[in-house]
């Protein structure tokens, strides 16, 4: 059996992450991907907290993220709708695209109606369905969502209050199968664009495509970036599972049932990002 026909037998998922490694380790990346330095920390959710939710906070270290639920208005009415948490993969990958698209252009407004449905093509996720409409739905609550940003030193706290985008156009598409309030444009908010423009993290869009179905792997993956070319040649630096398990585990009561969970999706990270020392 050849190496073609192994590949077949595995799982679409297993097939991506092989298929991504071979391509990094043989060639350069040649698309770029970028997300915020703190959004490498602090995580969203990864399930839906549920629509009476209004709140979310995570916490890594001395760093705090927490982001409160938004509304909209509704085109079809002129009424305010409340609009839920972001969670899952979907708005992770669109905090990528938004960054990526800020620094590529160097501007603070992103055009998502063309190049969302790029982005979403360029990275594996059906364009004609499902995933796209869930795509602009988690960016429609990313859009009306305020952020604060939160760092503790000694007894001094900085605090950041802000949104991720000041303004965009909402849309309510008259093909019923697209039904789903959305953007298509948005534009960044000034301190948030102005901060990417000195901590944006680069990441392999290759590396993306594969682990956009998961969550965790996507938080592994970007947070390995930022914090992995930080540590000294030839030095070691130890994290513990209970800062592990604070930072990754939400919805895991147990560390040891997070170690499992974080060890199987960690496994799948290194596969297409063969030069972490880990």
């Amino acid at each position: 059996m050849d190496a073609s026909q192994e590949i077949a037998k595995l799982s679409r998922t297993q097939s991506r992450l092989i298929e991504a490694s071979v391509d990094i380790r043989q060639n350069r990346p040649t698309n770029i991907d970028y997300l915020h330095t703190v959004q490498c920390q602090c995580g969203l959710p990864y399930r839906n907290p549920g629509d009476e939710i209004r709140e979310w906070t995570r916490k890594q270290g001395f760093a705090s993220m927490r982001i409160e639920a938004g509304s909209a208005i509704d085109p079809r009415t002129g009424d305010f709708v409340k609009l839920g948490l972001p969670f899952g993969a979907k708005p992770r990958l669109v905090l990528i695209h938004l960054a990526s698209e800020a620094i590529r252009t160097g501007s603070p407004v992103v055009d998502v109606e063309d190049s969302m449905t790029a982005f979403a093509r360029s990275i594996g996720l059906d364009t004609g369905g499902a995933q796209l409409r869930e795509l602009k739905d988690q960016l429609s609550k990313l859009a009306a969502a305020t952020v604060r940003f939160g760092m503790v030193d000694g007894n001094r706290a900085v605090q950041i209050n802000t949104q991720l985008v000041t303004a965009f156009d909402l849309w309510y598409p008259d093909d019923p199968l697209q039904r789903t309030l959305w953007p298509s444009s948005v534009r960044l908010g000034t301190e948030f664009f102005d901060s990417l423009q000195n901590h944006a993290v680069p990441l392999d869009h290759r590396a993306v495509g594969a682990i956009a179905h998961s969550s965790m792997a996507l938080d592994i993956y970007a947070w390995l970036a930022q914090r992995l070319h930080r540590v000294p040649a030839g030095k070691s630096q130890l994290v513990p599972w209970v800062c592990l398990h604070e930072q990754f585990g939400q919805g895991y009561a147990r560390i040891r049932d997070f170690r499992r969970a974080f060890t199987d999706t960690l496994r799948q990270v290194r596969v297409i990002y063969p030069n972490a020392q880990i």
